[in-house]
């Protein structure tokens, strides 16, 4: 095993920040390979060893740049010093978005999961919150933090959700002079790789009572049977929203870290402070301020009138 090629580059998170649109992009790269599903090596199965992570990592063509996508590894506290042991000249990407609307988009999704109540507020607080990653995982200042203690700089690329909304092409472009590839190819638009919420989707209370079933059908989820019947049950969903009350609340639980990330990055982020959706036209105001550190991300400055 040991003669098998590691990673290149490793998308290590955050969670809810378009990394699939770019590992989409990537996969679609003829010079990259991607393995796929993501392995979680570094967070959720390190008891597996390395020879294992080195088997799931097989396919790579000559001349291909070989990486992989776990958007677990940012808050975990052991994933730094775990992948640098094993990949220390590997080159990370890292996608960050207003930690506000990250933790409603992953709430979101346990929602669509069926794994959760309609009692966002609960799930949204600190304090009694049964599902903490939904929280810990946005202080991405001191998740970095220990990333920064045994990655250099020049290592770690820093994009922002809001740069890719706005202008995925450059974006991308950015990604690939990073890691030395071709730009050629045009990337999706982020909407193509988000989940629409107003996509229809199986009730979450039917979610549950068919879950002892999953494993049974799961041969059959592509069969034109097996899509009409979820037709049949499938509908929008109406999600419990997240008010403004709650989003100030959550503004105030994230504000000290977000102040640090923007004097590490160089970057204004008051946008996430500001009750915005981030995106649209007010990812305009999110400005370089000054340099960022060495390679930290050179973040796009917004185009002008943007």
């Amino acid at each position: 095993m040991a003669d098998l090629r590691l990673p290149d580059f490793v998308i290590i998170g955050a969670t809810k920040s378009a990394t699939t649109w770019l590992t989409t992009n990537l996969r679609a790269h003829p010079q990259v390979f991607m393995p796929s599903p993501e392995l979680h090596y570094f967070s959720r199965w390190f008891d597996r060893g390395d020879d294992w992570y080195r088997a799931q990592l097989a396919g790579a063509g000559a001349g291909q740049l070989l990486g992989e996508k776990s958007a677990s590894y940012l808050p975990h506290p052991e994933a730094p010093q775990r992948l640098h042991r094993l990949l220390p000249q590997a080159k990370l990407l890292v996608q960050l978005r207003n930690p506000v609307d990250r933790a409603y988009s992953d709430y979101c999704m346990h929602y669509r999961r069926g794994e959760v109540s309609r009692d966002l507020g609960r799930y949204l607080d600190a304090r009694q919150t049964p599902i903490p990653r939904l929280l810990e995982d946005g202080f991405y200042h001191r998740h970095l933090m220990r990333f920064l203690s045994v990655f250099p700089a020049e290592q770690v690329r820093i994009l922002l959700y809001d740069d890719i909304r706005e202008r995925p092409g450059e974006v991308f472009g950015d990604v690939c002079g990073y890691l030395g590839l071709d730009d050629a190819i045009a990337p999706q638009t982020v909407e193509r790789r988000i989940k629409d919420k107003a996509t229809p989707v199986v009730p979450p209370r039917a979610r549950r009572l068919l879950a002892p079933l999953k494993a049974l059908v799961e041969p059959y989820r592509q069969t034109r049977a097996f899509v009409t019947a979820r037709s049949l049950i499938a509908r929008q969903l109406r999600y419990p929203p997240l008010t403004p009350e709650l989003r100030q609340r959550l503004e105030a639980h994230y504000a000290e870290d977000v102040g640090r990330l923007a004097e590490l990055l160089g970057r204004d982020l008051s946008i996430w402070s500001a009750g915005g959706a981030g995106g649209g036209a007010d990812a305009a105001r999110l400005k370089p301020v000054r340099a960022a550190p060495a390679d930290l991300g050179r973040p796009l400055a917004p185009r002008t009138g943007a």
